[in-house]
């Protein structure tokens, strides 16, 4: 994190003195398992023998889960990607469920004066859980620097940049790299399924407005939209039009609320029932090879297509991509420039266009009401 106080930014991201890099946080030790799950679960009533239970997949990494390292890569790639194209924005870092903790984070930045923050969430979706709970985080955050008799800065959270193309395009090219990786036998073959965390179906049904398409639903029709443009930019440079599916993982939770599926390993087995040659996994819905990555389908769903005999390969996540940092640049810059009444261009591949900046009221909405900063409630 910058250890100098910062002024103002330069005009290019004015009104903004930083950007927050906000993320999910992960242990990185045994020690640190069990009090990070419970951390996440806080005020849910999971027993213990349960955590313990899910711990044994961060036991299986040593303790650890690699989102902390990926987000200190992604940082350094910010930076980088700022200073060569002359972005002066500090940017700073903060968890949900483990250090460096949102709260402390932000109260480093308003004791270096910042007023203005831009914040990216590692999730590049609507839905409760990947943003409107993050809104909350902050919401809470700020509260407790207003406790303190400490300045409370303003934040606006960065859109949704599940279509940008510094997100899209890498994805299409891991793609296309994990289907290199099939044996060449049975790659023109491969189905691609798309997987991202599945969630209950009345979250997915409240998940934001789509345009044209009412109110609710956009966790889905994202995700789609996204799987579409991926899967149509595979068959343009392969000249194989191959079947594909949006598929789920890492279902937690009651087994009587209804989540979306199918399941990345139930799909396995039907689409291997249906004469389906190979799989190539691509996790659309996360934005770096974290745990849910490295044990739901490099482990777990790895592991039933073995013992169904179906290859199967896995696209990487864009990660610190280049090309993904750009993007972030791009979108700060875009809503520095809407803020001073400016028209930025806004750039989106597929049928749903570029997302709202600002959250509507009732948007995503959670089972208990809670504020929530970036936004109209």
């Amino acid at each position: 994190m910058p250890e100098q106080p910062h002024q103002s930014a330069e005009p290019g991201a004015g009104p903004y003195d930083a950007l927050l890099l906000l993320s999910f946080g992960g242990p990185e030790g045994p020690d640190d398992v069990l009090p990070f799950l419970e951390n996440v679960t806080r005020g849910r009533g999971i027993p213990r023998e349960r955590l313990k239970e899910v711990g044994r997949h961060y036991f299986l990494f040593g303790g650890v889960s690699p989102i902390n390292a990926q987000n200190r890569e992604l940082l350094d790639a910010l930076r980088k990607d700022f200073a060569e194209h002359g972005l002066d924005l500090p940017v700073y870092w903060g968890n949900r469920n483990w250090a460096p903790y949102l709260t402390d984070t932000l109260r480093e930045m308003s004791e270096a004066g910042h007023r203005r923050i831009l914040v990216l969430a590692t999730s590049a979706y609507a839905s409760y859980s990947g943003c409107r709970q993050y809104r909350e985080n902050l919401a809470a955050s700020l509260a407790v620097l207003a406790e303190e008799d400490r300045p409370v800065p303003r934040v606006d959270k960065l859109r949704h940049y599940f279509n940008h193309p510094g997100f899209v395009r890498p994805m299409t090219e891991n793609t296309l790299t994990a289907l290199a990786e099939l044996p060449a036998a049975v790659r023109d073959g491969a189905r691609l399924a798309f997987t991202t965390h599945s969630i209950p179906t009345a979250a997915a049904d409240t998940s934001g407005p789509v345009p044209g398409h009412g109110d609710g639903g956009a966790y889905v029709a994202q995700h789609l939209d996204t799987a579409r443009v991926i899967a149509e930019e595979v068959r343009a440079a392969t000249g194989v039009e191959r079947p594909w599916q949006l598929v789920f993982q890492s279902r937690s939770g009651s087994p009587r609320i209804p989540w979306l599926e199918p399941d990345i390993c139930d799909h396995l087995a039907e689409v291997h029932a249906a004469g389906a040659p190979a799989v190539v996994m691509v996790p659309i819905g996360f934005v770096s090879d974290h745990m849910e990555v490295k044990y739901d389908l490099d482990t777990e769903a790895a592991d039933r297509a073995a013992e169904l005999g179906l290859p199967v390969s896995r696209a990487a996540t864009v990660g610190a991509d280049p090309r993904f940092a750009a993007a972030v640049r791009e979108l700060v810059l875009e809503r520095a420039a809407t803020e001073r009444g400016l028209a930025p261009a806004r750039c989106a591949l597929g049928a749903l266009g570029p997302s709202h900046d600002i959250c509507p009221a009732g948007c995503c909405p959670a089972r208990t009401p809670q504020p929530a900063a970036a936004g109209t409630d």
